[in-house]
């Protein structure tokens, strides 16, 4: 019996989660303008929300969620985004971190009339598209902001500044992006596997 086709199995959650507890205090802030109290991290994960192929064309979206003890280790996402946003960032942050200066994340629509966006946060409100993030560096920690053009930016979330954190985050990007794209690689010779199967007439 031939094999059917399927998609693998790639479970991101487990294999891309990183534990902030030995690094300094980094914090999430779950709601606009800072209304709730400051959410402590304990672990990062990115988790795949979904694996699309529509108009001939393959798309994941995927969420970075954080854990914390004050909510039960319960993931929460905080950011999501499309297959072209992890590269970027992860260099945006390990710049920001190493040269010591706030870096301006651009996220450009993929056209001018396209509606589908490419990154969005979960803080304030649910799914509110980006179209910049600005990574400031401290003394211990990147602090990760939604640009505000009409007024001041809007903090997310915290990372680690230290050497062992932006090896870690910058290991596991590179492995989840490639896991991603061997995924999209997938989705797009199963759908031309698909196309060339005779239909029954």
């Amino acid at each position: 019996m031939a094999d059917t086709p399927a998609i693998s199995d790639r479970n991101l959650e487990a294999t891309t989660n990183i534990s902030l507890k030995r690094e300094p205090a980094c914090f999430a802030f779950l709601s606009a303008r800072s209304i709730s109290a400051p959410v402590p991290v304990d672990s990062i994960n990115l988790d795949l929300a979904s694996a699309d192929y529509f108009q001939n064309r393959a798309s994941l979206w995927t969420t970075l969620e954080i854990r914390s003890s004050v909510s039960n280790d319960r993931p929460t996402a905080i950011l999501g985004f499309d297959e072209t946003f992890l590269r970027p960032f992860a260099r945006a942050l390990v710049e920001a971190a190493t040269t010591r200066a706030a870096y301006r994340m651009t996220i450009l629509r993929e056209a001018p009339d396209n509606q589908r966006c490419r990154v969005v946060e979960y803080v304030t409100g649910a799914g509110k598209p980006l179209k910049e993030l600005v990574l400031q560096p401290f003394e211990n920690l990147v602090m990760i902001s939604a640009a505000n053009p009409k007024g001041e930016d809007e903090t997310l979330f915290q990372l680690p500044r230290t050497d062992s954190f932006l090896r870690a985050f910058a290991k596991m990007a590179y492995q989840a992006d490639q896991a991603l794209h061997d995924l999209l690689d997938e989705m797009e010779r199963l759908a031309r596997q698909n196309r060339s199967v005779p239909r029954p007439q």
